[in-house]
């Protein structure tokens, strides 16, 4: 099973001193977060703080060790992230993804990923199973993380995207649809929760490479 590294590591120092949280509505309690930087100013010759503000994509919190949800990343989201020291970002959004989150993510050398899906509005639309494997096996890939997960609102897509991670950390279908709505409310959807309690996990492992996979001690592995 790998071990983590020494990037691993610095990964975790660089992100200490950022908060996070299981609940889903952190973003009121990072907004007036801030990280200072010093810089000389070059009229007078003396130092002063400059500020920059830290804030959080709504429904923003980490999910696993260098996994994290959120909604759609918007600009003034981007020191926040950046502080993530992001390896990937994976949406679930159909559209195109936007000119401006594009450079931001070449400029922080961030691969991306994309498995667009469209919302399980019951009864017309349901969640293509094919794509959440697909979108699994990135996720159980420690290559590719620190990772974070978005749709739009990071609430249903996301939600059912996280339910399915959960079987696979083998927990309740009790605390899988406890948390799911707990990131839903108010508009919880009954074919999301059959989705993930359906699901079978044993295609994911079929995508998996074992060789890559997070050293979380609460997977299922199959081998």
């Amino acid at each position: 099973m790998s071990t983590k590294d020494d990037s691993t590591t610095q990964q975790e120092n660089q992100t200490s001193n950022i908060t996070v949280s299981s609940k889903p509505f952190i973003s009121s309690t990072l907004a007036s977060q801030r990280t200072q930087s010093w810089s000389t100013a070059s009229s007078s010759g003396e130092e002063h703080q400059q500020y920059e503000e830290l804030i959080p994509p709504d429904n923003f919190t980490m999910v696993s060790t260098w996994v994290y949800r959120s909604s759609f990343p918007k600009k003034k989201n981007y020191a926040f992230l950046k502080k993530l020291g992001l390896k990937s970002i994976l949406t679930l959004i159909l559209e195109e993804y936007p000119e401006q989150n594009m450079k931001f993510l070449e400029a922080n050398d961030i691969k991306f990923f994309q498995f667009g899906i469209a919302g399980n509005k019951e009864p017309f639309v349901q969640i293509p199973e094919d794509k959440i494997c697909a979108a699994l096996a990135v996720i159980l890939d420690q290559r590719n993380h620190p990772i974070l997960i978005h749709c739009n609102k990071g609430k249903h897509r996301t939600g059912c995207l996280i339910g399915c991670l959960r079987k696979l950390q083998r927990w309740t279908h009790t605390s899988i649809f406890e948390e799911y709505r707990r990131f839903s409310h108010p508009k919880s959807r009954s074919m999301d929760q059959q989705f993930i309690e359906l699901f079978d996990v044993s295609q994911v492992w079929k995508l998996v490479d074992k060789r890559h996979v997070p050293n979380w001690e609460v997977l299922g592995y199959p081998w």
